[in-house]
């Protein structure tokens, strides 16, 4: 393989599952050191060892990303081992769903706390030492991020956000030599769809993802690896994903009255999510 990353020094939040960790152990693969920041450290072992196991260098940082004082001190153990970052990839998050009219704004808030507010205070923690080393900056939204769906309000309006945050940075970074990459996964293999909306998953769970869909965690690594390695902005991951925000781009007044009969059919606004998950 190809050590397209050799000698970067990564630091990637959201490393103990999911994109995260398959990203993390993809990037490893191809040459980069690699920090792994969540607040499992049991979860982040797990994935340090796979990565030493296949001859790569990770260490391990915990932090929350809602609390600033644990992200700056895990920051700065990446900057202490490893003399600077070079890659930091802004991948935690977690999804609040239900009807809109049975949510809260107290939903919005906590949705907010982690998907938006955690990659923003991401990228002031990670930024002058991107700066730099005239590193990328990553920062993972979703194809939810770019198309509303109905029983996602907050999900959605956070991935909007950092969308948003993401092409702003683009233009405001680059003058000082950082490379800005939005990622947009599509419905890939991940806990997210385990987990309830206060962000405690449920183990034996059932995603209720269609099952044709899900994209294995590390085919979406690969393509994450490689827009990171050409510094494109926009890196929409897995083949539907593509299909379906270029379908959404080009015939929205098509699309949409699909959308809403679907809706109609299947009662999907009716459904209620039990009380104890809002």
């Amino acid at each position: 393989m190809a050590k397209r990353f050799q000698g970067k020094r990564a630091f990637i939040t959201g490393a103990s599952s999911g994109i995260g960790a398959a990203t993390a152990v993809e990037l490893a693969r191809q040459g980069a050191r690699v920090a792994l920041a969540a607040r499992r450290q049991d979860r982040l072992e797990e994935v340090r060892q796979r990565i030493s196991t296949d001859g790569g260098e990770a260490i391990c940082v915990v932090c929350d990303v809602k609390d600033r004082a644990t992200l700056d001190a895990a920051v700065a153990k990446t900057v202490e081992a490893f003399g600077g970052i070079d890659i930091a990839i802004a991948n935690a998050g977690f999804g609040v769903t239900g009807p809109f009219e049975i949510l809260r704004t107290a939903s919005f808030r906590r949705q907010f706390d982690t998907n938006f507010f955690g990659v923003l205070d991401t990228v002031y923690a990670v930024l002058p030492h991107l700066i730099a080393s005239k590193g990328q900056l990553a920062l993972v939204s979703s194809v939810l991020g770019k198309i509303g769906m109905p029983l996602s309000a907050p999900y959605c309006a956070s991935k909007f956000a950092v969308y948003g945050l993401a092409e702003t940075l683009y233009f405001e970074l680059a003058p000082k030599g950082v490379s800005v990459t939005c990622i947009i996964p599509g419905i890939v293999a991940s806990e997210i769809r385990t987990v309830d909306n206060r962000g405690v998953q449920h183990p034996e769970g059932q995603d209720t993802a269609p099952k044709y869909l899900i994209v294995p965690t590390e085919v979406a690594a690969r393509e994450i690896a490689y827009y990171l390695q050409k510094r494109k902005f926009e890196a929409v991951i897995t083949r539907h994903g593509r299909v379906i925000t270029w379908a959404f781009r080009h015939f929205p007044g098509v699309l949409r009255p699909i959308a809403l009969h679907m809706i109609a059919k299947k009662d999907i606004m009716g459904r209620r999510k039990k009380p104890s998950a809002d």
